[in-house]
């Protein structure tokens, strides 16, 4: 018995070790990916200056976006447009995943509220965005209100099959063993059904996160003065490609950082998963 138990912890320690090992092997090959990728930009960027296939004005190079963002950088607007940004799609964003949750544990626990708002969500579900954008201008005026509203409202939409699902999908056999050691109804949904749909939860605000990036862009180019967004519409009216790709570029290493923080989240609520998992696939 010792020998297969020390055989077994062997074993366990090699394939963490491997799995560590191929995990640092894909950040390295990933990180080479991002840089060729910008090298041979570059370098298309470079010949297309000599050979002239597309005015060299329509088609701007790493280097001159970078250039593009010093002269934000050192005047000091950089900053501005990009902390307006940030607060704008994590308060629009924080609102709607509440908010989502709390709706969405309603429609998955009790019918009336799933008769009541599953029809009206399925109605304005498949409705692009755009189409929402001036009305939300007319309602809630030019101002933070109607742009941190907008992202609210996509997150929520985006958000709450996730919620529902997840909570409707909880093993029958856990509510059952829960419900045959005494649980109330208030412990059967908080400690089971909700625990249990956690994890779905989590993939639906991850997804949600670029349905919001995409909203707060869309905000930002109709009503607003500051922003990521409305430096690309801004740039665009002037034809000044490297402002409007620094801006755009900005938007993704945002999304990039945020989306790696709720990854790092995930990963240290959801050990267990890795845990309980990682054997079973070998890459």
């Amino acid at each position: 018995m010792t020998f297969a138990k020390e055989t077994k912890t062997t074993a366990a320690a090699s394939y963490k070790t491997a799995a560590a090992r191929r995990a640092k092997r894909d950040k390295y090959f990933k990180i080479g990916s991002l840089i060729l990728f910008f090298l041979l930009w570059e370098v298309l960027g470079r010949i297309n200056d000599a050979c002239q296939w597309v005015d060299p004005k329509f088609f701007p190079v790493p280097t001159g976006i970078i250039a593009s963002a010093y002269t934000y950088l050192t005047d000091g607007t950089l900053f501005t447009h990009l902390g307006i940004s940030v607060y704008r799609v994590v308060v629009g964003y924080a609102i709607g995943v509440v908010i989502a949750i709390v709706l969405g544990s309603l429609i998955a626990s009790f019918k009336t509220m799933d008769n009541i708002f599953s029809p009206i969500i399925n109605l304005f579900s498949p409705i692009p965005i755009m189409a929402f954008l001036p009305m939300f201008i007319l309602w809630f005026g030019i101002g933070e209100q109607s742009k941190v509203i907008l992202i609210a409202y996509t997150t929520i939409i985006y958000m709450l099959s996730y919620v529902t699902e997840g909570i409707k999908d909880t093993d029958p056999v856990l509510i059952r063993s829960a419900v045959s050691l005494g649980a109330n109804p208030w412990q059967l949904f908080t400690r089971v059904k909700f625990q249990s749909a956690f994890p779905n939860i989590f993939l639906g605000m991850k997804g949600a996160l670029g349905t919001a990036f995409g909203a707060m862009v869309v905000a930002e180019m109709m009503g607003a003065s500051t922003g990521l967004g409305y430096i690309i519409v801004f740039s665009k009216n002037w034809f000044k490609m490297n402002d409007m790709m620094m801006a755009a570029i900005a938007i993704g290493l945002l999304y990039s950082l945020m989306f790696a923080i709720l990854t790092v989240v995930e990963s240290a609520l959801f050990k267990w998963k890795k845990e309980t998992t990682g054997g079973a696939v070998e890459k």
